[in-house]
């Protein structure tokens, strides 16, 4: 029988009435990972990332309010999970996963992330809960000086080591462009450029998703500068999101499901996964082409100012830059993520956040084409 801990601290933070945050549970990292190798009976597994997160999904429901997040070991290929207690630790051990006992629960760092957002909304900020550190980690772009860094330091140092505030050497903004380029996934509209992410079917016809910030630009757009308009905008969402749905004006376009690699070849996408911390992924744009890194954090809250805030992001260390907008984060042949915006270049790094491609599909009904590379028909179901 498992013991749930209490913590007074988490009725201190959730009583301050703070609107909420919630963040999700996270399933199926690396696509590609090959199959699972055995181990000695009394050591964790090696697990390869669709095995590890399903393991994981099944110790986390099992576990309940003792299980505090867990992540994707890629380099060792182990599934590491964070427990409150002695009990918790021995039944993650148990599956063949590393238990890692913590500090912090889950409950207080969603709390955490609620008062954040209530008192350190500072344009510039970004936050989101890292299950490697056991925290909510807080970045504050270059732009964040003074009274409004002092807010964040003192909003982290009130919680008690349940957040940490680092400094990003770049400015968070979102990632469209507005110069001409050729070729590549560019798509042009209202005199800006952004990227395209993935082609879908929506009630049969084809169409694609990018970025919100894109479709709320412009409502048609199209492959070159100021060229004829090959697509419509059906539905955009920013901010609070960051996604939009565009169709097709031509409905016998074949759209396949598929990513520029930039190298004139082509990766197909068959199936959609969810991030985790810890994935490898890579991203493809209309700007800096190809690029890849690692999943970072979860359930990230960004605020581009002007009231710009956006929730719900998956946080990476992958570069991108004005152009990128809308382009395609993906794990081998499984869609991931529409790039948002970050701080930083190409040249000297930075963080990325993408929209999740599983959340954008669900609100607007559309699913990817049947089979990576096929022409959009009848319209697959999502993996």
């Amino acid at each position: 029988m498992s013991h749930r801990r209490v913590n007074k601290r988490t009725g201190v933070i959730v009583g301050a009435g703070i609107a909420a945050l919630v963040t999700g549970a996270i399933l199926l990292p690396q696509a590609n990972a090959s199959p699972d190798a055995p181990d000695t009976p009394s050591g964790p597994r090696t697990l390869s990332g669709p095995s590890a997160a399903r393991l994981a999904s099944t110790l986390t429901g099992d576990l309940g309010e003792n299980a505090a997040g867990w992540y994707y070991d890629a380099d060792a290929r182990r599934l590491v999970v964070n427990v409150l207690d002695a009990d918790s630790a021995r039944r993650v051990r148990d599956q063949g996963a590393v238990a890692r006992t913590v500090r912090n629960s889950t409950a207080e760092l969603r709390a955490a992330t609620r008062v954040l957002g209530d008192k350190a909304a500072v344009p510039g900020t970004a936050w989101s809960i890292d299950p490697r550190s056991n925290r909510v980690v807080v970045l504050a772009d270059r732009t964040v000086t003074g009274a409004e860094l002092t807010t964040v330091t003192s909003a982290a140092e009130r919680m008690d080591g349940l957040v940490t505030v680092e400094r990003s050497a770049g400015e968070f903004r979102t990632f469209a462009g507005n110069e001409a380029l050729d070729g590549g996934d560019a798509i042009f509209g209202g005199g800006s450029r952004c990227s395209l992410g993935f082609n879908v079917v929506v009630d049969g016809a084809p169409g694609f998703l990018t970025a919100g910030h894109c479709g709320n630009a412009s409502r048609s757009w199209s492959v070159d500068q100021g060229g004829q308009p090959v697509g419509t905008v059906r539905s955009s969402e920013f901010p609070g999101s960051d996604f939009a749905l565009v169709t097709y004006d031509d409905p016998a376009v074949p759209a396949t499901s598929s990513v520029d690699l930039q190298d004139g070849s082509t990766q197909p996408i068959t199936r959609v996964a969810e991030a985790s911390v810890g994935m490898p992924v890579q991203r493809s744009g209309s700007t800096t082409g190809l690029s890849e890194g690692t999943v970072t954090g979860l359930d990230a809250t960004v605020n581009y100012g002007d009231g710009q805030i956006v929730t719900g992001l998956i946080q990476t260390d992958v570069c991108a830059e004005p152009g990128d907008s809308g382009g395609a984060m993906f794990s081998g042949d499984a869609a991931v993520g529409l790039t948002s915006g970050g701080s930083g270049d190409c040249t000297q790094g930075g963080e990325t956040f993408f929209q999740p491609v599983s959340a954008a599909l669900a609100a607007t009904g559309a699913e990817l084409p049947v089979g990576g590379g096929e022409a959009p028909g009848d319209g697959g179901p999502v993996n």
